[in-house]
């Protein structure tokens, strides 16, 4: 080969290689694109994506350098994500190499914070090229359409805060109790029993409340005991006697007292007391009582019983001077209702004369209104008196949040939290707040602090929703029947289970009618979409332009909702 010819072919082919190294990529193609999700999905609060692309054979020349920005676009704005770079075989650099020869995968993640106007999006590619010292930009390329934002509707101002329920009862039990002792193996009512402090009590007791209209005694109950020493046949005679002669004493006594109604009088003996036994010798300070326990743990049968505890006779005499004389009486128990005020009474005086009320009356009243107003003034009056009990701060704070003022709202829990700051009511309602201000850690760590609270579980629903954790939110609402509830039963595909809860909300609103219609979609109804629309939008007029936007109805033909 002559030397001119080398020289020729060692020109062209280096040329040729200067050739493939130095041409300007092609465009890329939206079909070497693949979005998921596609359409968009709202998590939370952000909108995932992630764009894998298949680059072919041919394609990634060796010297370029790109880089790809994935672009939100929606009408009046934009927002990029994170760029990523790729690079081809020849460039030094750290990102991930495309082969020239055999092209490659390539993933591209992003992830947007919502706002409401993605409804209506789209996802774009941009690249910008670098080779050598030359840079430029390739076309953007499509890669998915829009955003469905169903999660977007959980909604922390329809958790209703935490109630401090006050402690009223209409009817309070009350017992009263005597008791008459015996001398051993004896069975009479001694005078020294029926004039002792005890029953001289009781029986003023009984005279009080059967003198009192808001009292009445349900029932007067004897129990008489024998100790255990003895046969159990003598005991058995020994402890019903007792139980007779008790019996006589109280009707006697009651008869005398002009007493007629007191409901059951009921009358029952235990011959031989050794539960009383037991409990007094292990409270006592009595030599080898763990031997005496153990004896009572080895032998059940109760004459073996004492035949054994007799046998130690270091501590019988101990036991025959301060155990068993306890156990040889008749218990006489008086239960008397207390009647409290009714509610006709509960409710003028709160409005007449409220300082006639105690601080558990009043917060009652404030439960026998549904009117929010009505409530909001009882819980003022319930603080202008009583003002150093938190509840009051507390239950105001919730009817406020139930108005909407949520400003009000929190300096009334932030109040009761001066007072009660350990209070787990309090704490769920504050974090109610940083929940509806977006405020996830204070939100919490308040959460936290009202750990075990059984209202918590609507809460945290909500929370863990707008966290994007949808299993989490199932869990947490459990049988709640709320429009949450229901979203996070849509979100996890259980359509069943959703479409009971809402149908069990006692006061459907605008939301609930549009999660129907969302249920309707999701499963092909068109007739469920349409007519759920329709009053959605009666009780809520800005949903009609929500839904023509909302990517959930885009196979159904909303000309006629509006």
């Amino acid at each position: 080969m002559s030397k001119n010819l080398s020289y020729s072919l060692l020109f062209v082919s280096g040329a040729l290689l200067l050739t493939g190294c130095s041409k300007k990529l092609n465009q890329f193609q939206a079909d070497y694109f693949n979005a998921n999700p596609s359409p968009m999905e709202v998590v939370g609060t952000t909108v995932p994506v992630t764009v894998t692309g298949n680059i072919p054979a041919k394609f990634f020349v060796k010297n370029a350098e790109v880089t790809v920005t994935p672009v939100l676009t929606y009408a009046g704005g934009e927002v990029p994500g994170s760029p990523v770079t790729f690079q081809g075989e020849k460039v030094r650099g750290n990102n991930r190499v495309v082969s020239y020869d055999n092209g490659g995968l390539v993933t591209i993640p992003a992830n947007y914070i919502y706002q409401p106007e993605m409804l209506r999006s789209e996802l774009y590619l941009a690249f910008d090229v670098k080779q050598g010292n030359k840079s430029y930009v390739l076309p953007r390329v499509k890669v998915a359409n829009g955003v469905i934002a169903t999660g977007t509707l959980a909604s922390a101002a329809d958790v209703t805060p935490a109630i401090t329920p006050d402690k009223f009862q209409r009817i309070i039990n009350e017992k009263y109790t005597a008791d008459i002792r015996f001398l051993i193996n004896q069975a009479n009512v001694r005078d020294t029993e029926i004039k002792s402090d005890a029953v001289r009590q009781l029986n003023q007791d009984l005279r009080a409340a059967n003198s009192d209209t808001s009292r009445v005694i349900r029932e007067i109950n004897i129990q008489s005991y024998a100790s255990p020493e003895g046969s159990l046949d003598f005991n058995t005679r020994l402890a019903e006697n007792r139980e007779k002669n008790t019996q006589t004493y109280l009707k006697g006594q009651l008869k005398k007292d002009a007493i007629t109604e007191f409901g059951e009088l009921t009358a029952n003996f235990t011959p031989e007391d050794w539960e009383g036994f037991q409990r007094l010798v292990a409270a006592s300070n009595i030599q080898d009582k763990e031997l005496i326990l153990s004896v009572l743990q080895m032998y059940k049968d109760p004459e073996e019983r004492e035949r054994e505890i007799r046998n130690l006779s270091s501590v019988f005499t101990k036991l025959a001077d301060e155990i068993l004389p306890q156990l040889r009486y008749s218990r006489i128990t008086a239960s008397v209702d207390v009647i409290g005020k009714d509610d006709a009474t509960i409710t003028s005086l709160v409005n007449t004369n409220p300082a006639a009320l105690t601080v558990d009356e009043v917060l009652y009243a404030a439960t026998l209104t549904d009117d929010l107003n009505s409530r909001k003034a009882i819980y003022n009056t319930a603080i202008s008196l009583f003002p150093d009990d938190y509840r009051g701060y507390n239950n105001l704070g919730m009817t406020q949040y139930q108005q909407g003022d949520f400003d009000s709202a929190l300096a009334s829990f932030n109040k009761a939290a001066r007072i009660n700051p350990n209070a787990p009511e309090v704490k769920m309602n504050q974090g109610l707040v940083s929940l509806l201000n977006k405020d996830y850690n204070a939100a919490n760590t308040s959460f936290g602090q009202a750990a075990g609270l059984e209202q918590l579980g609507s809460a945290l629903g909500v929370y863990y929703l707008e966290k994007g954790d949808v299993a989490a939110a199932v869990r947490s609402f459990g049988d709640d029947k709320s429009n949450n509830a229901a979203l996070a039963q849509i979100l996890s595909k259980d359509y069943s289970k959703a479409r009971s809860t809402l149908a069990a909300i006692n006061s459907p609103d605008a939301t609930t009618y549009y999660l129907m219609a969302v249920l309707g979609a999701r499963t092909n109804n068109e007739t469920t979409v349409v007519s759920n629309l329709r009053q959605a939008i009666k009780l809520d007029p800005s949903l009609a332009q929500r839904a023509l936007n909302d990517l959930e109805f885009s196979n159904f033909n909303l000309a006629s909702i509006r």
